[in-house]
């Protein structure tokens, strides 16, 4: 894995470390693809039970690097190819967005460990996971309004899945950056914390998700996804069906890790 995105596994627990500190871990292209690949790997490794994802040094994200072309300049002129610099555009965002996919739709629980500023493309991969654990100096603002952008990575969906879309609306449309107690106020944050003790308590409630039932957060998770756009009667239909398939995949878990207990102490 690049150096630009940091992988750090403590049990079930896999970190991943956005790592361009200088620039408080803006999005370019040297990250976003291996930030893409990481969260791809988390999902599918069996062995990771909870996500936690953050950033290096007094940041979380501050969205696209600006400086560097926002990540765009593998854009070539338009060729028969891979089409307009338009549809290039698109194709290679699109794939990096995958990040904020994955983080929302893996099974397993998903923690964004806000540690500093957050913005523009970053609101979007912190809104993509499940949980939001945030320190006293983190700071919120969507930013798109000052590019004149419209907003990526999911920001737009979560936000107004999360918040309604009044708050939504209010957030992106004005623009104000709000302090981590504001942030926390609204809804934003999940939990808000003293900087000095936010990874201890962040890795607290990862552990205890990992070390938890993973086949009933599992479909748990599932479960909390269905109700963000299913009808009333098919999310009642799926609850169903995911406490039949988690009770006995879990009831399966508990007595073969008993057996493994008993035939050891035999």
């Amino acid at each position: 894995m690049a150096d630009e995105v940091l992988i750090t596994n403590e049990g079930g627990v896999r970190i991943i470390t956005l790592n361009r500190p200088d620039r408080l871990n803006a999005l370019n292209g040297a990250i976003m693809a291996p930030l893409a690949d990481a969260c791809a790997d988390a999902a599918r490794d069996a062995s990771v039970g909870c996500v936690v994802v953050t950033g290096a040094g007094r940041g979380f994200c501050a969205g696209g690097d600006l400086k560097d072309g926002g990540g765009d300049k593998a854009v070539v002129p338009a060729n028969p190819e891979s089409g307009s610099r338009a549809e290039q555009s698109f194709v290679r965002l699109r794939g990096f967005m995958e990040t904020a996919r994955l983080l929302h739709e893996m099974p397993k629980p998903t923690i964004a460990m806000v540690n500093g500023p957050v913005a523009g493309a970053g609101i979007g991969i912190a809104g993509a996971c499940d949980l939001r654990f945030a320190a006293r100096s983190a700071s919120f603002l969507t930013a798109f309004d000052k590019i004149g952008a419209g907003g990526d990575f999911g920001s737009t969906w979560f936000w107004t899945k999360i918040l309604g879309t009044g708050v939504a609306r209010e957030l992106f449309l004005l623009g104000e950056k709000l302090s981590g107690e504001e942030a926390f106020a609204k809804g934003i944050y999940t939990r808000l914390f003293d900087d000095e003790v936010l990874q201890a308590e962040t890795l607290k409630a990862a552990h205890r998700l990992a070390d938890g039932p993973r086949m009933g957060f599992r479909y748990m998770k599932q479960n909390l996804n269905n109700a963000e756009d299913w009808s009333f009667e098919a999310q009642f239909d799926a609850e169903a069906l995911n406490m039949g398939l988690s009770t006995q995949a879990t009831a399966m878990i508990w007595r073969e890790a008993r057996k493994a207990g008993e035939d050891k102490g035999g």
